[in-house]
């Protein structure tokens, strides 16, 4: 399958060197580019992509804005954003991930990383970087958002004791199977329970599911 992917970017020359890497590769191809946030949400409207590549500062919409429109459209729910940014512990990060973002790199990443990055998040796995995921749950994704954090802790008493166990390892980095060796699981057992701890917080992917942990208090942040 052809990942198609969308390019938001107010730099020109950086969305063509972006679609010069993105277009080298056999299972990816650029489907359209927007200058701004709001031109984003539209192109993502028109065409559908499976990942935006998505700036965080531009003109008009910026890149938080832009992401938060997208995933609240429910015929994009299919569309994960994989934010760019240059500050990897910028708040604006922070709120990208709250606003529904699936994970996010650093600028100056090799094309390597970004290509495995597109990869990654198309198949709806989350992309945090360790190092800079443990500054931002420190510092942002920790921090009770008031603006339904009841809901979201309602939506918390629903899961099974399993659920809450393998969502907390999965909000403390844990892979699949990682989590089924630490808990005597099969990998596909462990997934089902990642599914359905998903389906019930309401979480687009894996990146929002480690968010919903850290913000109903299911999880904790590191010490410092």
């Amino acid at each position: 399958m052809t990942i198609r992917v969308l390019l938001a970017d107010d730099q020109a020359l950086l969305r063509a060197t972006f679609r010069i890497l993105v277009d080298t590769v056999e299972d990816m191809t650029v489907i359209a580019e927007a200058a701004d946030g709001r031109e984003a949400v539209d192109r993502a409207v028109e065409h559908r992509p499976d990942v935006v590549i998505m700036d965080i500062r531009m003109p008009d919409m910026d890149g938080v804005a832009a992401t938060a429109a997208i995933c609240a459209r429910p015929e994009l729910s299919q569309t994960h954003v994989l934010v760019l940014t240059t500050f990897e512990n910028d708040e604006n990060v922070a709120k990208a991930l709250r606003a529904g973002a699936s994970g996010f790199l650093g600028k100056g990443v090799s094309p390597e990383v970004l290509l495995s990055g597109i990869r990654t998040v198309a198949a709806g796995e989350s992309l945090l970087s360790p190092g800079a995921t443990r500054a931002l749950i420190t510092r942002f994704l920790a921090a009770p958002d008031t603006d339904g954090l009841r809901a979201l802790t309602d939506d918390v008493r629903t899961l099974t004791d399993r659920e809450r166990e393998v969502t907390t390892l999965a909000a403390y980095g844990k892979s699949n199977a990682e989590i089924a060796d630490h808990l005597v699981l099969s990998p596909l057992t462990v997934r089902s329970h990642i599914q359905r701890a998903m389906t019930k917080l309401g979480a687009r992917d894996r990146a929002q599911l480690v968010v919903s942990a850290y913000q109903s208090g299911l999880a904790k942040p590191p010490l410092r």
